[in-house]
């Protein structure tokens, strides 16, 4: 029987030595023996830069599950559509729930321009709830609003509004005394 243990480069990923060999798939690390060495030393470099320039996508808001599968996980919104279903390319991915459905059950978007968020039933046959109520058409979305896809029930929580906003200009952080 072999030793089998996964490998992982000075960045942090880890690999499958049975799959990838002794480099790293992602940077070019390279494992020999018990010295290691690096193949391509700008690679560490080169990656940290790039991660450390990457766009992040602010966070405008928040969903909490307090119901369902995925009880206490959190999911964070971003500003424009973020979709909801099962399905990977779901921006907001509820896993283990059957009446989800994989793509598009709903949207919740954030119109920075309005500051406001809106709860949008998706293209597919499941029904939203917003505070127990059917939702057929774009609903505004409020502070602790309950939302329930399937049998997950989630709690909104925003971060952008009437009190703040990433967008610049002479009113990007209207933080109000009265809003602390």
């Amino acid at each position: 029987m072999s030793d089998y243990r996964m490998q992982r480069c000075p960045v942090g990923h880890v690999w499958d030595p049975r799959i990838s060999g002794k480099m790293c798939p992602t940077c070019g690390f390279v494992v020999s023996g018990d010295k290691k060495a690096q193949a391509f030393p700008r690679a560490v470099e080169e990656l940290e830069t790039e991660l450390l320039y990457q766009y992040i996508e602010p966070v405008v808001g928040w969903l909490a599950c307090i119901d369902g599968p995925r009880t206490g996980q959190s999911f964070t919104l971003h500003g424009g559509k973020n979709f909801v279903g099962r399905g990977d390319d779901m921006d907001v991915q509820i896993l283990g729930d059957l009446g989800v459905s994989r793509s598009n059950h709903a949207c919740i978007a954030y119109d920075p321009k309005n500051r406001k968020f809106m709860l949008v039933p998706g293209d597919s046959e499941g029904i939203v709830y917003l505070d127990n109520t059917s939702v057929f058409h774009a609903t505004e979305l409020m502070d602790l609003s309950r939302i329930q896809i399937g049998n997950t029930v989630l709690v909104f929580r925003p971060l952008c509004g009437e009190h703040f906003s990433w967008h610049t200009g002479k009113d990007a952080y209207n933080l109000h005394e009265n809003a602390r």
